[in-house]
Order: C-alpha cells, then sequence, then structure tokens
C-alpha cells in the first residue's frame, strides 16, 4: 500500500523527529513511521477511507499566520515552542496551571498531578505570564487549570488581576469536587468573575469513574451541577472518553446534557490521548473522529447526524469537531449550518469570540440586566438556546502530525518556555519523559 500523504512524528521511544505517511488501508488511515534505532510504529489516525478523510479536510484553510513576537527557528518543529516563527496560528485559548496539587488522582491525568511536591504559582509569576501573553498576541481565552484549580483560594484575585491586565474570559477547569462539597463556593466562583466551568463528566456510572478517575463520582458531579445552576454559572460537560470504558456513553451523557439546557452550554467531548499518568494501554483501535461521530449517531438514535459535524477553522480540521444546534420551544433540536469563516481559518481571534460567547451563554454586547432592546432580547435568547457539541483530538507521541502541530491554538502558558501548544507541552515518551513539561 502506497502513502498518499507526509508529514513529520516523533518515535515514541526517544522523541527524534522522524519522517511519517499516512497510509490508506482496508480498515481505516494509518500513520506509518520508522525511526532508524527504535524500529517501525504504525497507528490508526482516521476510522474510514480515504474519500471520506479528504472530505473532511476539503475547503480548509490553511493560510499560515507568524504569531505576534515568535521565537526564531533553531531546532524546528517541536522543539522551539514559545510559539516559534514556523508556527502557523496566533492562539486562541491558553492554559494557565496555577497549581500541581489535586484531590483526586486520576489513572489517566496528562499533568501527573498530585506526585509532585506541592507547588501553587504565586499571584507575581501569574501577573508575569499574563504580561506575556498580552505581549504575544492577546487577551487570549484563559484556561485556569492546573492540577485541580480550585485547591487554591484566591481565584477571585487571580481573576481580578486577569481583568486588570486585559482579559476578559476565565473558564474553570475542574473536577466539581469543592463546588459540590462546599455550600457557597460556586457563588464565590460566580461572583469572582468565571465566566464558565468545563466540568469533568466522564459518565453517569460509578465503573466509569472508578476506571478514570479512581472513585465514584456521579453524584458529585450531578451535584457540581446544581450548585453551578444555583449561581448562574454556565457548565460545559468534558467527558475523558476511552475505548471499552465509556464510549457507549456518550448519548446518555448528551441526552444528559441537553436535558440540562440552557444552563449546560454543551458537551465537549476528549477522545484519551495515551500521554502523562494514562495507566491505559493505547489500544489497535483508537477513538478517531469518525468512530466518535458515528457513535453519537447512533446512541442517539440519529437526533444528532454524523452530517451536522464539521472540521476545524482555525486549527486543523483533524484535530477537532464541532455541530451547533438550536433547542426548539417543543424540546427539539434542528442543527445549525456548519461554520465555515474565512476570518476565522486565518486568524484565530473569531475563534476565541466564538467560544467565549457560546460556553459563556451571553451575547456579544448584552450584559447582563442591561438587556433591554427587542434586539438584546433576541440575540440573548439565541445564544441561550444554542447547544453545542464539539471535540478536540489531542495528539501523543504515536500519532503526533507535527503538520498538525503546527496549527494548534490551544496552548499552555509556561514561565519558561512561553506559549506551548498542548499536544507539545504534554507529550511523553513510553518512559514518561517530557520534551516541555517540568
Amino acid at each position: 500500500m502506497k502513502p498518499f500523504a507526509s508529514t513529520h512524528s516523533v518515535c515514541p521511544v526517544c522523541l527524534a523527529k522522524i519522517p511519517a505517511q499516512l497510509v490508506a488501508e482496508e480498515d481505516g488511515i494509518y500513520m506509518h513511521k520508522t525511526c532508524w534505532e527504535h524500529g517501525s510504529f504504525r497507528t490508526l489516525v482516521w476510522e474510514g477511507d480515504q474519500a471520506e478523510y479528504m472530505a473532511w479536510g476539503a475547503g480548509d484553510c490553511d493560510t499560515p499566520v507568524t504569531p505576534v513576537r515568535a521565537n526564531e527557528v533553531e531546532r524546528g518543529c517541536p522543539y522551539d515552542c514559545g510559539l516559534c516563527q514556523s508556527h502557523e496560528r496566533d492562539g486562541c485559548c491558553v492554559l494557565l496551571e496555577l497549581t500541581n496539587r489535586c484531590n483526586l488522582k486520576c489513572p489517566v491525568c496528562f499533568a501527573s498531578a498530585g506526585e509532585k511536591t506541592p507547588k501553587d504559582l504565586s499571584l507575581k509569576e501569574i501577573g508575569k505570564q499574563y504580561d506575556y501573553l498580552m505581549d504575544h498576541g492577546g487577551p487570549f481565552n484563559i484556561q485556569l487549570s492546573g492540577g485541580e484549580p480550585t485547591m487554591r483560594d484566591d481565584l477571585d484575585e487571580i481573576i481580578t488581576l486577569g481583568r486588570e491586565k486585559g482579559f476578559s474570559f476565565f473558564q474553570l477547569n475542574t473536577n466539581g469536587l469543592r463546588i459540590a462539597r462546599e455550600p457557597g463556593y460556586a457563588e464565590f466562583l460566580a461572583k469572582a468573575g468565571v465566566s464558565v466551568v468545563f466540568l469533568q463528566f466522564d459518565g453517569l456510572d460509578d465503573e466509569i469513574y472508578r476506571t478514570l478517575r479512581g472513585a465514584p463520582l456521579t453524584e458529585v458531579k450531578i451535584k457540581a451541577i446544581d450548585r453551578c445552576k444555583d449561581a448562574g454559572l454556565p457548565v460545559v460537560l468534558v467527558p475523558t472518553v476511552a475505548p471499552g470504558v465509556n464510549d457507549h456513553a456518550l448519548g446518555d451523557i448528551l441526552s444528559f446534557a441537553l436535558g440540562r439546557a440552557p444552563h449546560v452550554r454543551g458537551v465537549h467531548i476528549q477522545p484519551i490521548s495515551y500521554f502523562g499518568r494514562c495507566g491505559l494501554e493505547a489500544p489497535e483501535v483508537r477513538l478517531t473522529i469518525p468512530a466518535v461521530l458515528r457513535r453519537i449517531e447512533k446512541q442517539t438514535e440519529g437526533l444528532m447526524k454524523v452530517t451536522d459535524f464539521g472540521g476545524g477553522g482555525a486549527e486543523s480540521p483533524y484535530c477537532s469537531f464541532h455541530a451547533s444546534y438550536m433547542r426548539k420551544a417543543d424540546g427539539t433540536i434542528k442543527a445549525l449550518p456548519r461554520r465555515r469563516s474565512q476570518c476565522c481559518c486565518v486568524r484565530s481571534s473569531e475563534a476565541r469570540d466564538f467560544v467565549s460567547q457560546q460556553w459563556s451563554g451571553r451575547a456579544a454586547g448584552v450584559d447582563g440586566d442591561e438587556a433591554t432592546s427587542s434586539l438584546d432580547e433576541f440575540l440573548q435568547k439565541t445564544v441561550e438556546n444554542t447547544f453545542t457539541v464539539s471535540g478536540m483530538v489531542f495528539q501523543d507521541a504515536y500519532n503526533l502530525d507535527l503538520d498538525r502541530l503546527r496549527r494548534c491554538y490551544i496552548c499552555e502558558s509556561d514561565s519558561h518556555y512561553g506559549m506551548v501548544p498542548f499536544c507539545a507541552y504534554n507529550l511523553t515518551d513510553v518512559n514518561g519523559r517530557s520534551l516541555y513539561r517540568k
């Protein structure tokens, strides 16, 4: 079988940059690559035929955009992140890892949280990172992350500092334990200025949580959602989906989320990536974009169809999928036209605005109780009744495609390196060695 496309990747053993080819085989598209020292590797990247693969990327705009004040290229991708002049996007969402402390020890944690000496970023260091981000293309959408960011008691100060620096959207990436267990904490977060709670939510079965999170958490997750609702905090459910663990539960998760809309703004699916502390062995048949979408269609009994979804615009279309639905008065949903914006393809600013508007449930220009005009009310109701289903397929050392990586707009903020694409920052070899993560 001849390859139909070429790229570069890394060796899973030594992380050396090596050539890679995409080959259409009987059951899907595979990445083939060979390290002169550690041998050959073959990984499924698309569960479908070549025509379907090519159609998914049709119409993609790959016009490069050099990041603001980019670093010079020395060793080349993926070794010069910060971002470097070979990177082709200017950023959308940036993770600030505020602490490495955590109140769980998830067997699949990409950050290996809770294992190291406890460390919190100081407010001074956070301020420096805010300044760096503003000097390099900000304001970005800020994801307050960790570890578990709610282990800190100063999120209000962190958000206030960010607003003073010029940032306006603050997403809280959390497992929800403190929200569920501490009365008044959701109200504290709302008052602090959290825009949306990005809630780890892997299903409605405790066995799923025992496997992925090491504890039964279904009731805790639902309690956290209820507390957020009472506090007026929008929520996006974020399932990490692993083959044979909870890939059968996507329909249940989506049905549950729709039943909690508009407070639950949508579901953001993340097929598991095999890096960090992941204790699950990578299967030969991975969860690829078409596999996830076919499961969604089957498990929702056609309520959500494969054809409702499209690939990303600002990032590579092979990194993500997205569909938007309008909730009608009778409780049914209607798929909205797929977004294909030339502006969004070229620059990431429109993607930032779309994410902040949709996930916060707030129409642009409409400010809470001041939404008094009929146009304001119409715009706000439109946003409130839009439900999104999206996903991001992160890459590990086996399927890393450097062409995709150069278009990444989800970055980790690091005091030493600057802005590092998520998949590069969390990349580990088979022995757990990282390129960037300390």
